[in-house]
């Protein structure tokens, strides 16, 4: 039960991430984009950047903030999703980069508490790839 509550709630943190990010100008290119690898929670062209977004969304912050739910193992598995991604839609020369959309959504809060960062983090184990 507790599994299938915390998959309700991060599919409506997704919904709202790429609502906010189309009201900042993204476009949204993919959202929960899959492969063996793991999943790519929104896929979107910021300018001329490919970003790449991780959407962090809990009910409390008693284990600390949604955003450092992103470790250091989260990071290199997104980043190797983001290069399969850039390889098989030929884009590996297009800029690149990770961002992050913490929303703490607290009970009774009609609107979560939203953190976007930009740049979160550089790409993990592939050297320079990206910008």
């Amino acid at each position: 039960m507790k599994q299938w509550l915390t998959k309700l709630l991060g599919n409506r943190g997704e919904r709202f991430a790429a609502r906010y990010l189309r009201r900042q100008g993204f476009r949204i290119l993919s959202r929960q984009h899959t492969s063996r690898l793991g999943e790519i929670d929104l896929i979107a062209l910021n300018g001329d950047t490919i970003v790449f977004v991780d959407v962090k969304t809990r009910r409390t912050d008693v284990a600390g903030r949604p955003e450092e739910a992103v470790d250091h193992a989260k990071q290199k598995q997104l980043t190797r999703l983001a290069l399969v991604y850039l390889k098989r839609h030929g884009l590996l020369e297009r800029r690149a980069r990770f961002d992050v959309i913490s929303l703490l959504w607290l009970d009774g809060s009609r609107q979560p508490d939203v953190c976007h960062l930009r740049n979160a983090f550089s790409p993990v184990g592939v050297g320079q790839m990206f910008s």
